[in-house]
């Protein structure tokens, strides 16, 4: 939990406050997962916290919610395509990536159980957290932006493709 927290406050997810007349705040929880090695052995106790974004408000907390995932036909298509021409394949994963976009609607989250600091405070998100409908859409946003910046060329017909 502690990793979590210092993830989420490295990435300046969020800043504490006071919640505004009239703002709606929406719940976090923990979720816990028992990650495994290759060999089946407990590798680590992974926590993450998350929104109870089933709380939030359509026209109030969020407002678009859409983002493209590529399609399977799409990913074995390049991968046939890179073992024909001998290419390397690459893979990564970008550590906490939801909680890299950016959200463009003013969302507030209780403090977490076990990390309160201040009573009668809130956070203010800056960045999504995981949970919240609008973080998929806010991750790829910040990816889009950012192989725009690089000079990639999106394919017209397949959004997530660069």
């Amino acid at each position: 939990m502690n990793q979590e927290m210092q993830s989420i406050e490295k990435n300046q997810t969020w800043e504490l406050t006071s919640l505004p007349d009239g703002a709606n705040v929406i719940g976090v929880k923990w979720i816990f997962k028992t990650k495994h090695n290759e060999k089946g052995e407990i590798d680590k106790h992974k926590a993450r916290l998350v929104a109870k974004g089933y709380n939030q408000k359509h026209g109030i907390d969020y407002d678009e919610v859409f983002a493209p995932v590529a399609r399977w036909d799409t990913i074995r298509s390049i991968l046939a395509i890179a073992t024909r021409e001998s290419w390397k394949v690459f893979q990564l994963d970008v550590k906490s990536a939801f909680l890299h976009g950016e959200l463009s609607e003013d969302i507030y989250v209780e403090q977490p159980p076990g990390y309160q600091r201040e009573k009668n405070k809130v956070y203010k998100l800056k960045k999504a957290l995981y949970g919240l409908k609008q973080a998929p859409r806010a991750w790829y946003s910040k990816i889009e932006a950012y192989f725009n910046s690089e000079e990639f060329e999106k394919c017209p017909s397949e959004h997530t493709l660069f």
